[in-house]
């Protein structure tokens, strides 16, 4: 039986034993399930300033989780070897299309762990490494139990799911890192994305949450001054006195995945491109430099 995946804007018609766009979601039984719920390929104790997060508690530490899958095709992607990972079904199990290191852990579990690691300096967790949304589910379960248990959660996302989606999360999310990618919507379709989901995203994130958001600046792609002038002038006009505080990662590209026919940014236009969304914003910060 054929059923619609509802996460993202792809909304993939899947038949019973399909996977979606993103590798993680799939048809199993006639239900659109989670097929990466639980399933831990990456595991860290960052400083929290690397997801990137600026001004929310600097300083600190956080138990960074991911798993696999992507909504997005970025042909740039630093995490490829997890990102764009699919599952496939065999029998009763799921497996990786891709070789990939995986352990179970249930949303108890990793909750527990990051209680364990309070005394290492963790103030909680951060779903990161793969793109968190696509596995929602688990992100709300384990959130859910890491609040309970007094700590904080943070999500690094591309910001790329329905409302709905969001709002499932929102009431259990301390910070977020969205990925605003570009400010061109032609650009976001070569990405697999759109700008507009992208967007709304942003506002309502920011509205109940720490949001602070990351460009990649890719050459030829997006390192245009009139494009970042445009972004930065909608990041100031979302919510009377939220825009203009709201934290812009300004970083540098270097080759990566399927993208490795052009150099890394140039750190110059990067510092340039900075000081064009310093005149909008109050908080830019430059990365990869």
């Amino acid at each position: 039986m054929k059923e619609v995946c509802r996460v993202c804007m792809h909304q993939c018609s899947l038949q019973s034993g399909q996977t979606g766009i993103c590798g993680a979601r799939q048809n199993k039984d006639g239900k659109i399930i989670s097929a990466n719920y639980g399933q831990i390929t990456s595991m860290a104790l960052d400083p929290i300033e690397k997801k990137p997060l600026k001004l929310f508690m600097p300083g600190s530490r956080v138990l960074s989780v991911g798993s696999f899958g992507c909504n997005l095709r970025c042909p740039f992607c630093q995490n490829h070897e997890i990102s764009m990972a699919s599952a496939r079904q065999s029998g009763e199990s799921i497996r990786l299309t891709r070789q990939a290191d995986m352990i179970y852990l249930s949303p108890q579990e990793l909750a527990e762990k990051a209680v364990k690691c309070r005394e290492a300096g963790n103030v909680g967790i951060a779903f990161t490494y793969n793109e968190p949304l696509v596995g929602w589910e688990y992100v709300r379960d384990t959130a859910k139990l890491v609040k309970e248990a007094g700590m904080v959660n943070v999500m690094v996302t591309n910001g790329t799911a329905m409302r709905e989606v969001l709002e499932e999360l929102l009431p259990y999310m301390d910070a977020m890192n969205i990925d605003l990618k570009a400010f061109r919507k032609d650009t976001y379709r070569e990405l697999g994305g759109e700008l507009e989901t992208v967007k709304e995203f942003i506002v309502r994130a920011a509205t109940d949450c720490h949001v602070e958001l990351t460009t990649l600046i890719v050459p030829g792609m997006n390192d245009d001054a009139g494009e970042m002038e445009e972004e930065a002038m909608w990041i100031a006009s979302v919510e009377e006195n939220v825009g203009k505080k709201i934290p812009l990662h300004v970083t540098r590209f270097f080759p990566r995945y399927h993208m490795t026919d052009r150099q890394a940014t140039d750190v110059r236009q990067v510092y340039r491109l900075a000081e064009t969304a310093g005149k909008y914003l109050d908080h830019v910060f430059v990365g990869n430099c």
